[in-house]
């Protein structure tokens, strides 16, 4: 149901970052490297598209990040012949939660991904390269990404691939095991997990999705098929309440021809 044929996929995505970047008139591209499995998808990707002098990738831990995600992170730089930038982003977190306190956990999380995002714009201009994002479909659906934070991105070359398919990419493309056997996590706290977090695996996540998402089944039809309907309208509620994160803030129409509405050239517009 869920299979994908990897050599087209990475041949559609190579061209498609490619595209991205030079259309855009920039020929270099970052993105954060966290140690886990999308970013070292996208950052093999990339590195295949453009070449290690063209992409630039920034290591970016907070004070309670597992150990792990800066030794895989560094792995997979060395790997692909990358040097790698390690930013410690918990002065700037720590700084700012000394002076607003808060016991919510969200809460850091939040902040630490807008911060990472933030320094990830702040070296976009510092080497003239593009943002690149690693939110996979799954995550976009389900709107488990953070707003302006890692969802901010210029553009996301897995956005169209749901979690369980970028792990099947992940093997073909030969990402290290150790990278692909840890659990999917944001790394927001000690012990944090995707799945603890949306409350279901991502097996089960992506089979609801999918039928609801790209075959336009009917919950009925897939209660019928042994799903659980709590789960199903569960899900379904993620992905109406997360609408907003997944579109440009909307303008009110005053005149003739409103950006966004009226006005939508393509982005290579006169190149």
């Amino acid at each position: 149901m869920l299979e994908i044929d990897n050599q087209v996929v990475e041949k559609v995505l190579l061209r498609f970052i490619r595209d991205s970047v030079h259309k855009n008139g920039f020929k270099n591209a970052i993105l954060g490297v966290s140690g886990g499995l999308d970013s070292a998808v996208v950052l093999t990707l990339t590195q295949r598209a453009l070449g290690s002098e063209f992409t630039f990738a920034l290591l970016m831990p907070y004070k309670l990040s597992a150990a792990s995600s800066l030794t895989h992170g560094r792995l997979m730089c060395e790997r692909l012949g990358l040097d790698d930038e390690v930013i410690d982003i918990s002065p700037c977190i720590d700084a700012y939660f000394d002076r607003y306190p808060s016991g919510e956990r969200v809460l850091i999380g939040n902040k630490c991904a807008r911060e990472r995002m933030a320094v990830l714009y702040d070296f976009s201009v510092r080497k003239k390269a593009l943002v690149v994002g690693t939110s996979n479909k799954s995550e976009l659906l389900v709107g488990y990404s953070t707003i302006f934070g890692d969802s901010a991105a210029a553009f996301l070359p897995l956005g169209d691939l749901y979690k369980s398919q970028v792990f099947d990419l992940a093997r073909y493309l030969g990402i290290p095991q150790e990278i692909i056997d840890k659990k999917p996590s944001a790394d927001l706290w000690p012990e944090q997990t995707d799945e603890g977090e949306i409350g279901i695996s991502y097996q089960e996540l992506d089979e609801i999705l999918y039928r609801l998402v790209d075959r336009r089944e009917r919950p009925d039809e897939l209660e019928k098929n042994g799903y659980k309907r709590e789960t199903i309208d569960r899900i379904i509620g993620l992905v109406v309440n997360s609408q907003y994160k997944r579109t440009m803030p909307p303008v009110a129409k005053m005149q003739n021809r409103a950006p966004g509405i009226d006005f939508r050239y393509p982005r290579d517009w006169n190149k």
